[in-house]
């Protein structure tokens, strides 16, 4: 037998998700969690009396199984961008809305003057059907489809379509910034150039970004834990916990140790910026482009486009995901469409990190939320 329990309180309580940890992250007021058995139990105290609530269920391991086994084999997520003007956003959004009515499609659709931003999950006959029926209006008839497996079948809990003013968050907005001229944004080197220069690199373990006088710098435009779950091989780890606070490239002294960029030529040094599906790198390349950043160069498609063409060659570990999978492995991006030969067991390779509260080796699906409201902070945690 299989299920799950509900369990929620009152109170301020403090959750203890390993018995040899020191971390005790206090809830908030309120807290709900889903905790699916057989596992180990979560031990929860609390500092004073409370009024806890635990609602429980089972069913039949056979007959659930199969019948989930089913409704979420073909499911699969989309992420796809385009950067093009759009003269009547909110009218944009209505012809969206209007033809995903009855479809089952969750995720975030975003649309401005400036173009579309999109991360979606659901069965793939509904998924291929929005982009078939996108593609027909010219401006997005030759938009990059990316697309991975969803093995447990919706990756986002709701549909979140409407207009934004912002397509990619960051502190002062970039409604401002010359998204849609071309020669503003970084140069797109298609996945097997970006892999011949990561190759002519001599150095392929430092390639030389911790030399401010070289000509290349390869700068990881994430979050530093996505790093942790994996990253090209001599891409330092960005100090950056949130995409709006990327600051390389802009800081007023030149000795900044955390910025990649406080001391290199603008003229000379080949930047090349990555991240998940491109859109960052678009974004922050503009940025860069009016600080005086000439050789300025992206992945196109980002490192799910690479890794579908040219596989884990110079990548290390998965690839972090903002989705309830929350890591990919490279596998995962070799068919076009993805089909039932990725596999469950394809997720739970290569233990290549450590649990940042234990030190424990954890593979990518350890990779967790942290619980605590106030913190909320991503964490590799050990099985």
């Amino acid at each position: 037998m299989r299920g799950g329990c509900a369990v929620s309180t009152t109170l301020n309580s403090t959750l203890y998700p390993f018995s040899n940890s020191n971390a005790k992250p206090a809830f908030p007021a309120c807290f709900h969690f889903r905790y699916d058995f057989p596992k180990k139990l979560l031990v929860i105290k609390s500092n004073r009396k409370a009024v806890t609530s635990i609602h429980c269920s089972a069913s039949n391991d056979d007959t659930n199984s199969k019948f989930r086994a089913a409704q979420v084999e073909n499911f699969v997520v989309v992420n796809f961008y385009r950067f093009v003007f759009i003269k009547d956003p909110l009218h944009e959004v209505a012809k969206h809305r209007s033809f995903l009515e009855g479809l089952n499609i969750h995720g975030r659709i975003y649309i401005n003057e400036q173009g579309i931003n999109a991360q979606y999950s659901g069965p793939s006959e509904d998924a291929f059907a929005y982009i078939e029926w996108l593609k027909k209006d010219e401006k997005f008839s030759d938009i990059l489809i990316q697309t991975s497996p969803a093995l447990n079948g919706h990756a986002f809990p709701k549909l979140k379509l409407r207009y934004k003013p912002s397509l990619v968050q960051f502190e002062g907005g970039v409604s401002h910034l010359p998204l849609l001229d071309p020669v503003m944004r970084a140069t797109a080197l298609a996945p097997s150039e970006w892999r011949k220069r990561l190759e002519a690199v001599n150095n392929n373990d430092q390639p030389s970004n911790s030399n401010p006088s070289s000509d290349f710098i390869l700068l990881d435009v994430r979050n530093g834990y996505e790093w942790d779950v994996g990253h090209f091989q001599g891409a330092q780890r960005p100090d950056v916990d949130c995409f709006r606070s990327t600051s390389f490239g802009l800081s007023s002294t030149e000795d900044v140790s955390s910025d990649l960029l406080s001391n290199v030529d603008k003229e000379k040094t080949d930047i090349m910026m990555y991240c998940t599906g491109g859109i960052r790198c678009d974004v922050y390349s503009t940025i860069l482009r009016k600080q005086g950043f000439r050789n300025l160069y992206t992945l196109k498609g980002g490192i799910s486009n690479y890794l579908k063409t040219e596989g884990p060659i110079k990548w290390v570990g998965n690839l972090f995901t903002f989705d309830s999978r929350l890591s990919l492995p490279p596998s995962a991006f070799h068919q076009t469409r993805i089909e039932a030969s990725t596999t469950q067991q394809d997720f739970q390779n290569d233990k290549f990190a450590k649990c940042y509260v234990c030190g424990s080796d954890v593979s990518e699906l350890r990779h967790r939320n942290c619980a605590n409201l106030d913190c909320n902070l991503l964490f590799l945690k050990p099985q």
